[in-house]
């Protein structure tokens, strides 16, 4: 039998993409503002934008750069550029002239790196095809070249920054994630003075791995702790240990480095993407919220554990049972020990009746719905943030544990 004759020569479209990935492989970080707006002419867009957001999510940020079209920063709340970037979906705007300005989002796996905007005379649907495809390519593009350039991070600085602020935002998983089974996201407050808050997560297998932790004190040396908290965390979870154990692993760490004194509080959970089922070990955290079609259900409430660094016993882990689109809001102190106006304390149920409040509303994805709390919440205080705050939730989605078998 003849072999069968594969056509294996480049489309206009893959030969765009082979283009633009082999230019940009030695290309210096300063040039790939140009030739992103030279490879978007090819396709026929004009006055190219590549947005960024900035670290205390309000605002999406022009990158400088020859060729591109730099404007005034947009909104992330009402702008076209901003439901691109917290719904992942390309937004056309139809302009005076005729043409049609496209917002499309840039998209690092699941992370939203930012947006690219550009006029098209005329749209297709074969244009917006490979537009997404070449936006999928810019994104990937910005994530390697940031790695060893700070370009990127002066653009999306609206102020200065305090030295434990950098420590912690270089420490940072990206902010959001999203599988199939999974989505999740994660906020800190306030963006440029933070210190002793972080997070970090992981998806292995079918098991999601989650550590949301805070460090007492201020300055640097809490985001000093949280750092070598953070790091332990990571050390366990990689030489797959139980949850129990990356506690003790934390624990030793904090007493062995900074003495009896210090501690920081953590919760640390397990969920199996595939079953819903959740497993947890709270180190003096507040507990976490169990939302359900908008309501907050009820605290995931768990046995009594010292904080990290304090030389506890070997925790007692709690099971919860999730059901599919469940929402599990973690947060720190920060968030509810705020004074409002009067000296009364914010408080936790002050904190469900906004969730509940936004919980109205038709959902949205986690990104977009947590960053409407955590501005809500901050109005709620007056705008003020005298304390690290940070919230982090999770829904779950259920579905086939087979990754591959999810996209197929």
């Amino acid at each position: 039998m003849d072999e069968e004759i594969v056509d294996r020569s480049e489309g206009f479209g893959e030969r765009l993409l082979g283009l633009l990935l082999d230019r940009a492989h030695l290309m210096p970080p300063q040039l790939i503002a140009p030739l992103i707006a030279e490879e978007m002419a090819r396709v026929g867009g004009r006055d190219v934008s590549i947005l960024l957001q900035d670290y205390a999510q309000e605002l999406l940020v022009p990158l400088p750069g020859t060729k591109l079209h730099v404007g005034q920063p947009e909104p992330m709340a009402d702008s076209p550029a901003g439901r691109a970037f917290l719904s992942g979906d390309v937004i056309e705007v139809p302009q005076a002239d005729g043409a049609v300005r496209m917002y499309l989002p840039l998209l690092d796996g699941s992370d939203q790196v930012g947006v690219m905007a550009l006029s098209m005379s005329a749209v297709g649907d074969d244009d917006r095809r490979l537009l997404r495809r070449l936006a999928g390519l810019v994104a990937d593009m910005l994530v390697t070249k940031n790695a060893y350039t700070d370009q990127f991070f002066l653009a999306r600085r609206r102020e200065p920054m305090s030295v434990s602020a950098e420590i912690q935002w270089t420490l940072l998983p990206p902010l959001a994630m999203s599988v199939p089974q999974a989505e999740l996201a994660g906020i800190l407050e306030p963006a440029y003075r933070v210190a002793g808050d972080s997070f970090d997560y992981a998806l292995n297998d079918t098991i999601l791995h989650v550590a949301v932790i805070d460090a007492m004190g201020h300055g640097l040396d809490a985001a000093t702790m949280a750092t070598v908290a953070i790091g332990a965390y990571r050390h366990a979870r990689r030489v797959f240990v139980s949850l129990a154990e990356k506690y003790t692993f934390m624990d030793e760490a904090i007493s062995q480095q900074f003495g009896p004194d210090h501690f920081v509080t953590a919760q640390l959970m397990h969920i199996n993407v595939a079953t819903g089922e959740l497993e947890m070990v709270n180190a003096g955290h507040p507990a976490p919220l169990l939302i359900r079609d908008g309501r907050v259900v009820r605290q995931l409430e768990s046995a009594t554990t010292l904080p990290v660094g304090f030389g506890g016993e070997v925790p007692r882990i709690t099971q919860h049972s999730l059901q599919r689109g469940d929402r599990v809001l973690c947060y720190t102190d920060g968030v509810i020990e705020e004074h409002v106006t009067g000296g009364e304390l914010f408080g936790e149920e002050r904190l469900i009746r906004c969730v509940e409040r936004l919980g109205q509303e038709p959902p949205g994805t986690v990104r977009a719905d947590l960053r409407r709390l955590s501005h809500t919440l901050k109005g709620e205080r007056g705008g003020r943030t005298t304390d690290d705050a940070t919230l982090f939730m999770i829904e779950w989605h259920g579905g086939s544990a087979d990754h591959l078998a999810a996209f197929a």
